[in-house]
This record gives structure tokens, C-alpha cells and sequence, in this order.
């Protein structure tokens, strides 16, 4: 996670409404509208039928309550307010509980097209049509309860877990390859990039590759992860905790692989 940010959440009211500009709803109509189009025959069927369920408003931001509602009927999940940064306790404790964390800022219109901190569109648009879908509610329910007791050092590793799935996950369909992944999702930059660069290494899931795979947030990434469906999340879910730190440590045990991207340079 970021050390630092620029920006501020908004704090509820006690009826739970977050009150938006008319610049920042203006800015997520724009957002929403560019990448509904962007992700048209790109996005996987269950990011489509998740969408159509929430029914999110193209010309405002979402009011927390709102999706909640969806998530609540479809799986038993929640949408919770952050600030814009939250540490690694915190963040699995909420998935553990089925509460998805969403900072409640909206990006700058001078970071329209990439920022390194989860906004609230990324979030909203980008993950929150798949927690209505049981296989991907249940992984990452299952992911929190992963990292809630593990150390420092096994977190990171299992970052990496959630880095090639919940957020940069792609499928690899009957149709051709989709995106399940949040952080492709709400990136028109990314989407296109993510299914038809050339020098993309796609690979299938493999979850001791995944924890020895190195990345970086502030750049394209050169490797994706595929899965066929977004059901086989349920495959890595059945792992018991004990037989996920067990793959941690071999991960240790063997090393990390080459990075595909160049060392960024200490500031």
C-alpha cells in the first residue's frame, strides 16, 4: 500500500450519505460512461450480470447504501467507508467480515485515466459487480481470513495472491479472454492493454507462481494470470489456511522469479 495520499475521504453522516460535488459527480458520469463503453465485450459474463444487478447510477456516485443493499440480497456483503489508506490488519479483518472496504474519494480530473490509490470507482465499478457472484464473494472472504493471523512477511506474499486475482485477474474463455480483475476493470488504459499488447506474458493460475511473482502498482503490468471462470476462485478457496502458509514458505523457500519490469529507482 502507499505510504502517503493526496487525498481526503469523506466522512458519512449519521444517516450514512456521503454528500458529492457537482464537479466529482460530474467526474464519475465521465469515468462511468468511457469505460461501460471500454468494457462492452471485454469484461467476463459474471462482471456483466453483477452490474446489471447493482444498477449504478451513471450520473452521480453511488451513495454506500445503495450497493450494499444489492451486495446484501446476493451474498451477504457490505459496502465500508475508509479512509484512503487503510493497513493490512484492517483491510483483512473487513474482508473476513464481508465488508468491503471503499475509500470515499473520488479521483482529481488531472489523474483521470491513472492513480495508484483505490478511489471510489475503482472499487465500486471495478469490484463490486463481482461480490455479488458467491464464488468471488466467498474467495475473498476467505482471503481475509488468511492474513488475519499471518505475519508481516507471509502478507506480502499473499498480496500477490490477491494482486493476480481480485485485481488483475484475467479469464480465459470459449469466447476469448476476459477480465475479472478490479484494477483492469476500471482502467481503460489498462483494458486495452491487458488483452492486446503483444509482449503480455498471459499465463495459466498457478498459485506457487503467483506468490513468487513479483509486481509493481505504478506500472502496466508485463504478466497477467488466467483462470477459466471466475468458479475456479472456488478451487483456491478449499485450501485451508495452514496449506496456503505451507505454499508461502515454499514460495520463500525458492525464491522469487525474475522481475519482468526494471527496479524502480529509490526517490
Amino acid at each position: 500500500m502507499a505510504k502517503g495520499t493526496k487525498y481526503a475521504s469523506k466522512v458519512p453522516d449519521e444517516h450514512g450519505f456521503i454528500k458529492w460535488s457537482a464537479e466529482e459527480n460530474l467526474i464519475w458520469q465521465e469515468l462511468f460512461t468511457r469505460q461501460i463503453a471500454c468494457i462492452k465485450d471485454k469484461a467476463c459474463d459474471e462482471y456483466h450480470e453483477g452490474l446489471a444487478k447493482l444498477n449504478l447510477s451513471a450520473d452521480r456516485v453511488p451513495q454506500l447504501d445503495e450497493v450494499s443493499k444489492v451486495l446484501k440480497t446476493s451474498t451477504g456483503w457490505e459496502c465500508y467507508p475508509v479512509p484512503a489508506l487503510i493497513g493490512f490488519g484492517e483491510f483483512f479483518r473487513l474482508l473476513s467480515e464481508k465488508k468491503f472496504p471503499v475509500a470515499t474519494f473520488i479521483r482529481s480530473r488531472e489523474e483521470m485515466d491513472y492513480l495508484q490509490e483505490p478511489d471510489i470507482f475503482h472499487e465500486i465499478f471495478g469490484h463490486c459487480p463481482l461480490l455479488t457472484n458467491s464464488s468471488f464473494a466467498n474467495y475473498t472472504e476467505a482471503y481475509g481470513k488468511m492474513g488475519l493471523n499471518a505475519t508481516k512477511e507471509q502478507r506480502v506474499f499473499l498480496a500477490r495472491l490477491y494482486w493476480f486475482t481480485i485485481e488483475f485477474g484475467l479469464l480465459d474463455t470459449p469466447k476469448g479472454l476476459r477480465i475479472y480483475g478490479g484494477g483492469v476493470l476500471s482502467s481503460p488504459g489498462e483494458t486495452d492493454y491487458a488483452l492486446n499488447n503483444k509482449d503480455v506474458d498471459r499465463k495459466p493460475f498457478d498459485i506457487l507462481d503467483v506468490l513468487r511473482t513479483p509486481y509493481r502498482i505504478d506500472i502496466m503490468q508485463p504478466i497477467y494470470y488466467m483462470l477459466t471462470k471466475v468458479s475456479d476462485l472456488d478451487e483456491i478457496r478449499k485450501f485451508e489456511v495452514e496449506d496456503i502458509m505451507a505454499l508461502v514458505a515454499e514460495a520463500k523457500s525458492l525464491g522469487l522469479h525474475e522481475a519482468k519490469f526494471p527496479v524502480k529507482a529509490a526517490s
